[in-house]
């Protein structure tokens, strides 16, 4: 007789369970949410016209200002060869607008499910994006595209996206060798045809160092250590606050505190809190501007905790990081069916010094210490050459594959 009792499902089955039917119920979510936009769009009298349809050979879609750095060079590559590009942005303030470009016709298409919409009757070859979910959630493959192509735009691993992420593409642009690994294993494991991979190298880190080396240098050069969280319950000032921003504002050292741009929205009262407590210490600054590579360059040190910003702080200035450890529940994201630790994670480990809160009261003497050593140093150096391949030349061999897709 079956015995409730007895019923056991082992760890590699109850992952891929869990991810069954969380993208079951993610689907039918939005499923159910498009099928009623679509009643209101058609109730409201709206209509996306065969004139405005859009029909380019080459299509960039960009989802926010902050990912124009990743398509920039790609553009002025376009642009370079005279090859006609339509650039689609959801953002009404995209720099794209300010650029006189003879080849390149940009348009703000709106945000949320009126670019969906827009997206999704594209007529096109290819279209390149930075947005994951393809043919998961509300962003539907065109018939009339023929071929789908994904940039990473992380120097981290490709199964950090939420599940499915990348899977329905035709081609992922990579930033290294190594992302390749994990996608393979994905699609053998989840029966998906095999994507074209490419390695180009890492457009916006090519972008910020090209920017970081015109920003003049400092002359009065102070220590400065830049804390830069992510957000979220786990993050650094929600999770310890005043209890590692009080020994860094007694140590005299010029604190910068870079919020993750979502804390505005989803951590306003401990940020009112923390920035109400410090208001008269002179030596506390808070950047909540929308590039953060003026802060990255001041700094000889950063705190921070998952955010990715850590690898954009390590390989393009080379100075050493200090970074909490807390857990990240992993069963939402792709790499939750992996059996192995990714990369991510490992190179964290081996390239910055983790920061207990028992280590708070001791801070200063732990931010010298990581400054000093040239075991992190050459852990960096390797792990930059691993994950930024073809340094500076990512925007040519990205436009070169593109230009190439039959």
């Amino acid at each position: 007789m079956f015995n409730l009792y007895t019923l056991y499902i082992d760890p590699g089955t109850g992952s891929i369970l869990f991810s069954v039917i969380a993208g079951a119920a993610a689907s039918l979510y939005f499923l159910l949410r498009a099928f009623i936009q679509k009643i209101k769009f058609i109730l409201s009298g709206g209509r996306v016209s065969a004139k405005n349809k859009v029909s380019c050979k080459y299509v960039i879609y960009n989802e926010g200002k902050q990912y124009w750095n990743v398509f920039k060079d790609i553009v002025e590559q376009f642009e370079i060869n005279k090859i006609e590009l339509c650039y689609l942005t959801s953002a009404h303030d995209d720099p794209i607008f300010n650029c006189n470009y003879s080849y390149i016709k940009p348009e703000y298409i709106g945000e949320g499910n009126k670019a969906f919409a827009y997206l999704n009757i594209l007529s096109a070859d290819v279209v390149l994006m930075t947005t994951p979910g393809l043919d998961v959630f509300q962003l539907k493959r065109s018939k009339s595209v023929k071929h789908y192509s994904h940039i990473l735009h992380s120097p981290s691993d490709a199964t950090i996206y939420r599940l499915f992420g990348i899977d329905y593409f035709d081609s992922v642009l990579l930033n290294g060798d190594y992302q390749a690994f994990d996608i393979r294993i994905l699609e053998k494991q989840r029966g998906l045809h095999s994507k074209q991979l490419v390695t180009v190298g890492c457009p916006y880190l090519d972008s910020f160092f090209n920017k970081s080396r015109q920003i003049t240098e400092e002359e009065n050069n102070q220590f400065t250590v830049l804390v830069s969280p992510s957000w979220g319950a786990s993050s650094l000032l929600t999770l310890y606050g005043e209890d590692l921003l009080d020994p860094l504002a007694e140590s005299g050292w010029r604190i910068i505190i870079r919020p993750h741009p979502q804390s505005k929205k989803s951590e306003a009262a401990v940020l009112k809190r923390l920035q109400d407590k410090y208001f008269n210490n002179y030596n506390i600054i808070w950047d909540f501007e929308s590039d953060n590579i003026y802060s990255l360059k001041k700094s000889n040190i950063m705190i921070s905790d998952f955010s990715g910003i850590i690898f954009d702080f390590m390989f393009l200035f080379d100075r050493p990081v200090i970074y909490s450890n807390k857990e990240i529940d992993p069963r939402p994201y792709d790499f939750c069916d992996l059996d192995h630790e990714i990369w991510r994670n490992k190179t964290i480990r081996d390239t910055c010094i983790e920061l207990n809160k028992e280590d708070f009261s001791k801070i200063t003497d732990v931010i010298k210490n990581a400054s000093k050593s040239e075991t992190l140093a050459l852990a960096r150096k390797n792990a930059k050459e691993t994950a930024w391949q073809y340094q500076g030349e990512a925007g040519i061999r990205a436009f070169e594959f593109l230009k190439n897709i039959s």
